[in-house]
């Protein structure tokens, strides 16, 4: 049986690359780190998880920077986001994101994706609430055609480029393995 970790990775708590290299030690098949931008102070939206809201959470490092530093001090510990909010991202800017962490960790990523619940963190990105699910397959079959395309072009309806050059492509192909969740 494999098992994986989940934790916050923040400013205040076991720095991710310190935690990845005991993890690893530990044989530990995986590693998941978790995205939030920032918490706006006029919260409305409830958290799934209770009445009060963890600090832990307007505290995260990004994901992509804390499982670059995993994967620099690890071998064989897979490193995955629990979730990437790609309603709250550039899908070509984290297509690139992602290749590259794959290629770092010798395609050692798992991408974790999800539509997120807190709608007021969502407005601050420009994102509609109501409309988080349209734009999360969009960027998805976005950056699917950047990395395994060499001239990728998408126009959607939320997303919308002509022919690029966009590299480096993931190390596995034809792109890490996608796991939704909420």
């Amino acid at each position: 049986m494999d098992i994986g970790a989940m934790m916050f990775v923040t400013d205040y708590s076991m720095r991710p690359d310190e935690l990845a290299r005991a993890l690893e030690e530990r044989g530990f098949e995986s590693m998941w780190v978790p995205e939030h931008t920032h918490i706006p102070t006029n919260r409305i939206s409830p958290w799934p998880g209770g009445p009060d809201l963890p600090q832990m959470y307007w505290h995260t490092y990004d994901p992509f920077v804390a499982l670059t530093a995993a994967a620099a001090v690890t071998t064989n510990l897979k490193l995955g986001t629990g979730i990437c909010l790609m309603i709250e991202r550039d899908p070509i800017t984290t297509a690139k994101e992602v290749a590259s962490l794959d290629l770092i960790s010798n395609g050692r990523f798992i991408f974790g994706i999800g539509g997120g619940w807190n709608a007021e963190e969502m407005q601050d990105h420009g994102t509609n609430f109501r409309r988080r699910w349209r734009i999360l397959r969009e960027n998805i079959l976005a950056m699917k055609a950047i990395w395994t395309e060499d001239e990728p072009e998408f126009h959607g309806q939320y997303v919308n480029f002509d022919k690029c050059w966009a590299w480096p492509k993931p190390a596995q192909k034809p792109h890490p393995p996608k796991l939704n969740r909420g």
